[in-house]
Parts: structure tokens; sequence; C-alpha cells
């Protein structure tokens, strides 16, 4: 058996139910400082915690939008940072890579699940992503 996928079914818990097989895999929550900087160049963080790299900005940003002391924040070339607090890993993303992402279709239905999850969360209508994506 392939060394990964090893791991992964030792961390899977399986039981029988009714005949059936359930596998329920474990979710790696991460705790993320966040930060970007609004159209006045005035840099922002915040520090959230999410399952992905985008679920991390989109809580951010819908964070970020409730405090009166951040301006607009653009969505064409705007960099996000992501810095992971265990272990330590710096992400980089570009506003418009994100907003361009969540707009277009999921390619499975997990992607897409995902991509209902991270709209709610940043609270924007699809009609706002498709206009501005």
């Amino acid at each position: 058996m392939n060394p990964a996928l090893r791991c992964l079914h030792s961390l899977s818990l399986s039981w029988r139910i009714k005949g059936e097989y359930a596998t329920i895999l474990p979710v790696v929550l991460r705790t993320c400082t966040v930060a970007v900087k609004d159209v006045r160049d005035v840099e922002h963080s915040v520090e959230v915690t999410a399952e992905t790299l985008y679920e991390a900005i989109a809580a951010a940003l819908a964070a970020l939008q409730q405090d009166n002391w951040v301006g607009e924040i653009g969505q064409g070339f705007t960099s996000v940072a992501v810095l992971v607090q265990q272990p330590p890993v710096k992400h980089e993303i570009k506003m418009k890579d994100f907003v361009s992402w969540l707009g277009r279709q999921g390619r499975s239905p997990a992607e897409v699940v995902l991509k209902q999850k991270l709209e709610r969360i940043w609270a924007r209508p699809r009609e706002e992503i498709d206009r501005k994506g």
C-alpha cells in the first residue's frame, strides 16, 4: 500500500452501520494570520481558523469588512498574505485570482460545496463576483 494512503487509512475511522461501511476523515483546522493592504496602502491583518487557504482568505475578508478602520480592499492585483501558524507557512494570493477562482464553476461536487461555503463566509452575492471576476 502507498505510504500516504496507509497514513490516511490509519487516520480514518471505519465502522459498520446497517451493512455499510462509513469512513470519517480528519479535518485539519489551521490558525492563520491573513494580511492585506487597503486602497490607501494601509496593511491590516487578522487571525482566523480555516480548513483551506481560500477559506482563510474569505474569513479574513469578512472579518476585515466589519472593521471601520479598514478601507476598501482592491479586487485586482492586491495581494493577500496568509501565514499558517503551525507549521509556519506563508502563501500570497492576488485578489483577482481568488475572486476569479471563486466565480468559476466547481469541477467536482466537493469544490462546488467549498465555493458555496466561501461565498457564504465572505457574504458576497455571486452576481457581484461574476461582474468583477
